[in-house]
């Protein structure tokens, strides 16, 4: 029964993930683009940017990688920052004239973060699995494996698992270059500019 319990919660958060950071800002994006306000596109952006990482950590799930585990637990926080950090979109946003889209932002925003918060909160204790070189049998790491190894049979059927792991690894590199250059350097110095270039 615990184990059922367990598979049924690790589905309901991927389930929300594909909704709070997929579907809707998907949505936002598309809105955003076409009403051509430019405090929602760079907001939006931003998150893109940010929620990134959790796209590579499924990636990393796939064959098995450890440090998967913990990319999704940063990937949440990441994008809790990311949606109210810079204080001059907030502000804009703040302004702008009420409209649907204005309310669904800010729905969205609040939902997202609620997500953000309470799936890093419930995420903490698996992340033990980082460290785990059974995460593939063990029940709680193996719970989290699942809808990746299911994402992998839909989207990538011929593909090996090493290659997707590669591709994975390949973007936490990436992601992680371009993280701790923006903050060292391009926020650091430029502070709410570096954003927008």
């Amino acid at each position: 029964m615990e184990d059922t319990l367990l598979r049924a919660l690790v589905w309901t958060n991927y389930k929300l993930f594909l909704v709070f950071c997929l579907f809707f800002p998907l949505c936002l994006s598309i809105w955003g683009l076409f009403s051509n306000i430019a405090s929602i596109q760079r907001l939006l952006l931003i998150f893109w940017r940010v929620a990134s990482l959790l796209a590579i950590a499924i990636y990393l799930f796939i064959p098995v990688w450890q440090l998967g585990y913990l990319a999704w637990f940063v990937g949440h926080i990441l994008i809790v920052i990311s949606l109210w950090f810079w204080v001059d979109i907030n502000d804009e946003i703040r302004d702008l004239p009420k409209s649907p889209l204005r309310l669904l932002l800010t729905s969205w925003r609040w939902a997202t973060s609620i997500y953000g918060i309470l799936g890093a909160i419930a995420f903490a204790p698996f992340l033990r699995c980082t460290f785990s070189e059974d995460a593939a049998v063990e029940k709680v790491c193996r719970a989290w494996l699942e809808a990746p190894w299911h994402y992998k049979s839909w989207f990538h059927p011929n593909a090996t698992t090493g290659f997707l792991g590669f591709l994975g690894i390949s973007g936490l590199i990436i992601y992680t270059i371009y993280l701790l250059y923006f903050l060292a350097f391009r926020l650091i110095k430029q502070g709410r500019i570096a954003i927008e270039q």
